[in-house]
């Protein structure tokens, strides 16, 4: 390994190594990527260093059944776990995922004391908080990924109805990473215009519904979870932190009377930098979005209740 910033990714599946060849391929941080399979993620980083001779980038990539080589490690993704099948609810996962993330946190914190955990693996919500409990990390370095997916849906389909490039778009999604997300409709705007004088309310309606229900569309289509957009997204959640950029970004945080809610992980937006989640950004929500968050709360506050692993 180099002088470089050091990034674990845990699972090297879809997600996984999408994750970690969009981080390599920003060159400023040598990755590890680990999975329980003999060989697999060995192949894998294989494939991505042979990669870099034809894309130019520098990055070591190393690819290990073992934890050693992560010590030392700025930022860990945690990927590992079952995916969705057709039929299954985030929620279906909990129970065996709870077990796998567990397990692979009291790893990676062992050998990475002073890392941000970015956890990716679901459900989501109720993964953070076996992560915050079993690695004992204050809260600010045990993060989320999810509004920024969530978010990337919803933009999608704001520019593809309002004919505009997503690059304009600037939308947020609050809440649990499931069906009772709230895309905050009054804070969406394509090129500083209010998305509500762009198109019409059950236009927006059907966007949000189709954000809701993302996930499961994709699972409808491709037998298994989506890799492309969360992968990139976990990767933009690694670059905010290794390279201390300060971002607001929609993750998943733990919550002590934000957004009237307590000891919870949720979605909202934070600073996201060197220290993790360095600030709650306080969202001013319509009477209808705050009964929507609360809605959601209730709805992860559910799942929760079902782990075995509690801080």
């Amino acid at each position: 390994m180099t002088g470089r910033k050091k990034v674990t990714v845990v699972g090297a599946g879809n997600v996984g190594a999408t994750c970690a060849l969009e981080v390599a391929r920003r060159d400023y941080a040598d990755v590890v990527l680990v999975d329980i399979i003999p060989n697999f993620a060995a192949g894998k980083a294989l494939d991505m260093n042979q990669m870099a001779s034809v894309t130019g980038y520098e990055p070591a990539i190393v690819g290990s059944e073992r934890y050693d080589e992560t010590k030392g490690s700025d930022v860990v993704v945690i990927t590992a776990g079952k995916p969705r099948s057709p039929g299954m609810s985030r929620d279906d996962l909990v129970t065996t995922n709870e077990a796998i993330v567990a397990s692979v946190t009291k790893e990676v914190a062992r050998r990475s004391p002073k890392a941000v955990i970015v956890v990716v693996s679901n459900p989501l919500d109720a993964m953070c908080h076996v992560a915050q409990a079993v690695s004992g990390f204050p809260k600010e370095r045990v993060v989320g990924m999810a509004g920024i997916l969530d978010t990337a849906r919803f933009s999608a389909f704001i520019a593809w109805e309002t004919g505009s490039s997503v690059k304009d778009v600037q939308a947020m999604v609050l809440g649990g990473h499931g069906d009772q997300m709230v895309p905050v409709v009054s804070a969406t705007t394509v090129g500083g215009v209010p998305l509500e004088q762009l198109t019409t309310r059950g236009k927006i309606s059907k966007m949000v519904e189709r954000t809701r229900k993302g996930g499961g569309e994709l699972v409808s289509l491709l037998g298994t979870s989506a890799w492309y957009a969360p992968g990139a997204a976990a990767a933009q959640m690694v670059d905010a932190i290794c390279l201390d950029q300060k971002r607001v970004l929609p993750c998943t945080a733990l919550l002590e009377g934000e957004y009237s809610v307590d000891g919870l992980y949720m979605g909202v937006p934070v600073r996201l930098g060197a220290g993790g989640v360095e600030e709650i950004v306080k969202l001013k929500l319509s009477a209808q979005e705050k009964k929507m968050v609360r809605e959601s709360a209730a709805a992860v506050r559910e799942v929760v209740g079902v782990l075995t692993t509690t801080s």
